[in-house]
């Protein structure tokens, strides 16, 4: 005589997980727990102390205090009064970091498909220069456009640079300064997207009769997009708020943003620096979107 097996309820059906699981499962959280404490300590609270200061009441100074008002005007009077310098920042920003791109594709481009034996000696060549300090890699651009120096003796035996010419303190200085202390970083993310290709793609054109120009166009190119997303990110965003070159290579009329607020800092006028801070993060932020939608790399956000 059979019995029949009684039905299963909804409760009774899902199991119960075991206390192995519950644990794996706070595992995650545990490991993000540092990160996430970080994140709160070093951004988000300096975050939420620099929008708070840029509402401060201007009138205000150290001696007497800044009070909270909400003084929305900030952002208007500091935007009309350095609009200059902001758009100068972004036009020197974009300038350095196409130039980046065209220095550096090459050579990423190089390391990955023909380097060779000799890959890992150009990638330490590449990274060389971040063992030098930031300062002293820019102060040597100083030696090198120099009026006296070799750079500008041979701009002025070939016509291009007049006897009165000089290359330091110009736009052009600025401009070679950030190009240089920026191209690792558009030179490593390019790499990393270029190594990733597999090469028989190259062959697999080839044996369709593309042209290598083809190959590269058609396959190369499109491959690569994410490391040319990623180094024109990582190049355009600290090169928009840079100040040292512009400090030491440039003058008066090559000021960038990032100048303005540090002298605004430094004069305690915290609600305009402030203010000004967080007017140029926004700005990059909307630019990156639009950037990252237009490139059709959504995914890297």
């Amino acid at each position: 005589m059979s019995t029949a097996a009684a039905p299963v309820g909804p409760a009774e059906a899902v199991a119960a997980p075991a206390p192995e699981e519950r644990k794996r499962g706070w595992t995650g959280y545990l490991l993000l727990a540092p990160a996430m404490l970080w994140l709160l300590v070093f951004f988000i609270i300096p975050m939420v102390s620099l929008v708070s200061t840029s509402l401060y009441d201007p009138s205000g100074s150290l001696e007497t205090g800044y009070s909270m008002t909400g003084h929305i005007a900030n952002y208007v009077d500091t935007l009309s009064e350095y609009s200059k310098q902001f758009i100068r920042s972004i036009i020197y920003a974009g300038i350095a970091t196409l130039a980046c791109l065209l220095l550096g594709y090459p050579l990423a481009y190089a390391i990955a498909f023909k380097a060779g034996r000799w890959k890992n000696l150009m990638l330490v060549a590449v990274i060389a220069p971040f063992f030098t300090s930031f300062l002293i890699r820019t102060l040597s651009w100083q030696l090198i456009l120099g009026d006296q120096a070799w750079v500008a003796d041979i701009l002025r035996g070939i016509g291009l640079l007049g006897e009165e010419g000089h290359l330091m303190a110009t736009p052009l200085a600025v401009v070679t300064g950030i190009t240089y202390n920026f191209l690792p970083f558009m030179v490593l993310p390019l790499y990393a997207s270029l190594e990733k290709i597999d090469p028989r793609l190259h062959e697999a054109g080839a044996d369709l009769y593309a042209s290598p120009f083809t190959t590269f166009r058609k396959v190369t190119v499109p491959l690569s997009m994410p490391g040319v997303v990623a180094g024109t990110l990582l190049t355009f965003i600290p090169a928009a708020g840079d100040y040292i070159n512009a400090q030491l290579l440039g003058n008066p009329q090559t000021t960038m943003i990032g100048n303005v607020i540090q002298n605004l800092f430094d004069g305690g006028s915290y609600p305009e620096a402030a203010a000004l801070s967080v007017t140029l993060m926004a700005a990059i932020v909307v630019m990156v979107l639009v950037y990252i939608n237009r490139a059709g790399t959504e995914e890297l956000v």
